[in-house]
């Protein structure tokens, strides 16, 4: 039990820890017995749990949002193929960590503001796909909240899929309605 774990190996650990167990499991002591290392791993690069807990907020931040939208930006294509390849991403993805997120938010106004702006951040996206797909500024907003919050919904709420035999054909349903135009 004397080796040393990276940063970066202890924040990886607590964002799974959180996904898995909840933000109460992310602690210390227990990490480090089911890592089998001692306590000064992780004190050799955190002042504290503190320390620990913004890090993995901040890796949150990255991967979960900036990460996703630089990738389907990266994949190109027009808008349609680009909400096209986000929804793709994010209906495939484990989704357990934003789900523990909010109820970490609920309890923590720094978890608060940092998910606000992510929401933000996504939202804004979302919208600025839909304005290229030439939807007015209010029909790009409501399309992207409802698609946002669905999403939202679906995630805490742990809903699976209304045909779970069939995703790609709910998704083709759900993604024509989107970016059909009004008439």
């Amino acid at each position: 039990m004397n080796k040393r774990l990276g940063k970066k190996q202890w924040i990886d650990f607590g964002l799974k820890t959180l996904a898995t167990q909840g933000i109460n499991a992310v602690r210390v002591e227990p990490m480090a017995a089911e890592l089998q290392v001692t306590k000064g791993s992780f004190y050799w690069h955190f002042k504290n749990r503190n320390a620990l807990l913004e890090e993995i907020l901040s890796a949150w931040k990255g991967y979960a949002t900036n990460d996703i939208i630089t990738n389907v930006e990266e994949q190109g294509g027009d808008a349609t193929q680009r909400i096209r390849c986000l929804f793709t991403t994010v209906l495939e993805g484990d989704n357990r960590l934003d789900k523990e997120i909010r109820i970490w938010a609920d309890s923590d106004n720094n978890v608060q503001t940092a998910l606000r702006q992510i929401d933000q951040r996504r939202v804004t996206y979302l919208e600025d796909l839909f304005k290229e797909l030439g939807f007015t500024a209010i029909q790009a907003t409501a399309r992207a909240r409802l698609v946002y919050h669905a999403l939202i919904g679906q995630f805490t709420m742990d809903v699976p899929a209304i045909d779970p035999f069939k995703p790609s054909r709910q998704f083709e349903i759900i993604f024509n309605m989107l970016i059909q135009k009004p008439n």
